[in-house]
């Protein structure tokens, strides 16, 4: 991590995508397409989940680790292709099949870092995502979500 302007900066050994910004919904918590999400209505629904009876759609999730595999993965391209895809994925840890899955729904991913991204990025907080630089940075006026905090 370093300060770079006007926010906290965190650099990820591993990144694809475009440049996007928006909101972080932050958990420690796994990811998994098939068993965590509602993706006819675009939420969190297992009810176990941090992020349960919250909207995915057009934010930047900030997880733990990638759970699943073919499954997961393909469900992403599916979610992309009815606008109910989240707009980044960001993970402490991801396995190669997720990988493949944001790929080929054009997702935006970034994963490993030096410290639990999950503890560092305030839920509900705005970010910018780079993948050429590799690094997602902590936007000014940053705040909490409204919603049930992880």
């Amino acid at each position: 991590m370093s300060s770079a302007g006007t926010g906290k900066v965190f650099t990820a050994r591993h990144a694809m995508g475009e440049k996007v910004r928006g909101q972080a919904l932050v958990a420690k918590d796994g990811f998994s397409a098939r068993y965590d999400l509602d993706r006819i209505e675009g939420v969190f629904s297992r009810p176990a989940h941090k992020l349960a009876g919250q909207s995915y759609v057009g934010r930047i999730l900030v997880l733990d680790t990638a759970k699943g595999g073919v499954a997961s993965a393909w469900m992403l391209h599916e979610m992309q292709s009815r606008d109910k895809a989240p707009l980044a994925i960001v993970f402490n840890s991801v396995n190669p099949i997720l990988v493949q899955g944001a790929a080929l729904a054009n997702i935006t991913m970034l994963a490993g870092f030096d410290e639990d991204l999950t503890a560092a990025i305030p839920h509900g907080a705005q970010v910018e995502i780079n993948p050429q630089a590799k690094t997602l940075r902590l936007l000014p006026g940053a705040g909490r979500l409204a919603c049930q905090a992880p």
